[in-house]
């Protein structure tokens, strides 16, 4: 029997989601990028099946892709692409890759923005400690800071997950995968006088009792919340600047890295799968290491001499 399209499409997504442990998100978004490619299938009335697909009739498809999207999303479905055929080579539905001599555009990586340290203070600074929320919201953002988390992971953290004797956090992170990262004592102070003071005043709902960060009904707080908590403090500090969640993630990084950190030992503590996602901050350090190099090395204060 010919394995179609949507039987291997089934098959792949519960190999990604079982056996790569991603999450729905990324499983989605894979499958997506193979469903661009049945629907111009079947818009170009094409008969074939993933086993029987052409490299020319990829490229044909890539070539007419090509002319709606950005580099980066054409880079992006390839990428998809390659996966997809990868699993079929080995479930040993094909012995043979038919985009193996495909390359993906070069594209420009963006650089993730970064906030200096005195910005960090000064919108940490600028929470109202008077507040029913004040507490919390200066652990969350010491939290977001010290340990890199994703948002997603900040608000789905439990009191179970801190391991404060020993100095860790358990994090769950992207396909429930989990991690431990430290946490420094002036972190753990924060989380311990917001669960200690205002948290205890709650009035927390049947099934939220173990997450750390509540609203003040007592249920978790959503990512949209945590974005707007960060918004409002931006517009009360007058920075000048985009900022997110993510952006205290990537200043975490950018941080430990100028500060002499293993780049191995940040991807652990990002929970980056493959280094190369983490070595995006290399690029972002370069006027760092540059003034490195100017006041460490040797040569970097010799005068030439003439010759």
């Amino acid at each position: 029997m010919q394995l179609t399209w949507s039987n291997a499409l089934k098959d792949y997504s519960h190999y990604l989601k079982i056996e790569r442990g991603l999450s729905g998100n990324s499983v989605q978004n894979y499958v997506l990028d193979v469903q661009k490619l049945v629907r111009f299938l079947e818009a170009h009335n094409i008969n074939v099946s993933p086993v029987t697909i052409t490299e020319e009739l990829l490229q044909q498809f890539i070539y007419e892709t090509a002319k709606s999207v950005n580099a980066r999303s054409q880079a992006r479905i390839i990428s998809g692409l390659r996966s997809f055929f990868n699993y079929l080579i080995f479930e040993e539905y094909r012995n043979d890759h038919p985009l193996e001599l495909i390359e993906s555009p070069k594209t420009a990586r963006k650089l993730p923005d970064t906030l200096a340290l005195k910005d960090i203070d000064m919108l940490i600074n600028a929470i109202d400690l008077s507040t029913t929320e004040g507490h919390r919201n200066k652990a969350m953002l010491e939290t977001l800071y010290s340990c890199g988390l994703r948002v997603s992971e900040l608000i789905n953290l439990r009191l179970s997950d801190l391991f404060f004797d020993e100095g860790f956090i358990n994090v769950t992170g992207k396909g429930n995968k989990q991690r431990f990262v430290p946490v420094s004592d002036s972190t753990r102070r924060y989380i311990n006088l917001y669960i200690e003071t205002s948290r205890r005043e709650l009035d927390i709902q049947k099934g939220f009792e173990d997450i750390v960060f509540l609203n003040r009904r007592g249920k978790q707080l959503t990512r949209a919340m945590v974005f707007t908590i960060i918004k409002r403090l931006v517009e009360k500090t007058g920075l000048r600047k985009s900022i997110s969640p993510h952006t205290f993630r990537h200043s975490f990084a950018t941080h430990l890295l100028q500060n002499g950190a293993d780049l191995r030992a940040i991807q652990q503590m990002l929970g980056h799968e493959s280094i190369t996602t983490t070595e995006i901050y290399l690029h972002t350090d370069r006027s760092h290491l540059a003034e490195v190099i100017h006041k460490y090395h040797p040569r970097s204060h010799q005068d030439p001499s003439p010759e």
